[in-house]
């Protein structure tokens, strides 16, 4: 039996959530784990219902449902894929490599720069540092899987981490053994066209269009800890966020 299969023959009629809701479940755990990988199309409604033995408005439910939560691509005419683009939530502070296994991707990064100086005047302001004081700059290419997703230009305060070199794949795994992980941040969201270094970095075309966020996390005791731009490739990145009003 496929690993598909196994997932998709645990759901229960007896059980107390609908089927609906744990084929879907059931699905996005396929995805999660890399049983349907990016771009790889869903059986059809019909199929499903017939293997599963439940009705089409069960399947039409759960897709529905994914591909609301952003999980599945509907192409008219063609069928249900997962998904290529990732969703990031705007108001939730996670980090990329966070993010990308939350979407069943594998993160990896390729060093650009990694270098240690004196902090800049804009730095000094916004990390609320003295002048002269020791900055760590970290600067990536972020992969999902293969895929080129995003450049990310980070600024720290040195006393943040242990040494510059303690930073490996994420840089909140590193805060987070230092004791320094933030636990709120602002972020300033703004649209760009790529220039030529960006779109050879991205594998994009110079003016594509680019996402750039620049985020200021602070600690609990409210000192600002980390300074960060980050550039998307508009075309494989949504920024969400849940609204209520007052």
């Amino acid at each position: 039996m496929s690993a598909l299969a196994q997932l998709l023959n645990t759901l229960d009629p007896d059980g107390s959530q609908p089927l609906y809701q744990q084929l879907q479940r059931a699905l996005r755990e396929a995805i999660e784990k890399r049983v349907l990988g990016p771009d790889d199309a869903l059986p059809s409604e019909r199929q499903l219902a017939a293997d599963l033995g439940v009705s089409r408005i069960t399947v039409r439910k759960a897709i529905q449902g994914l591909a609301d939560e952003g999980f599945l691509d509907q192409r008219q005419g063609s069928g249900n894929f997962v998904s290529t683009r990732i969703d990031k939530n705007f108001a939730k502070l996670t980090s990329f490599s966070e993010d990308m296994r939350a979407r069943g991707r594998t993160p990896r990064s390729e060093w650009i720069k990694r270098s240690s100086g004196t902090v800049t005047p804009e730095e000094a302001m916004k990390l609320a540092l003295s002048p002269g004081s020791l900055v760590y700059r970290f600067h990536r290419l972020r992969y999902a899987d293969d895929a080129p997703m995003a450049l990310e230009y980070a600024t720290l305060s040195a006393a943040a981490l242990p040494s510059l070199e303690s930073v490996d794949h994420s840089l909140y795994d590193a805060l987070e053994k230092a004791g320094n992980r933030p636990v709120r941040a602002l972020q300033r969201l703004r649209a760009l066209l790529l220039n030529e270094e960006q779109a050879r970095l991205l594998d994009a075309d110079v003016g594509d269009a680019g996402l750039l966020v620049e985020r200021l996390g602070y600690l609990r005791d409210g000192r600002a800890i980390e300074l960060s731009q980050s550039i998307y490739r508009g075309d494989t990145y949504d920024f969400v966020a849940e609204l209520n009003a007052s």
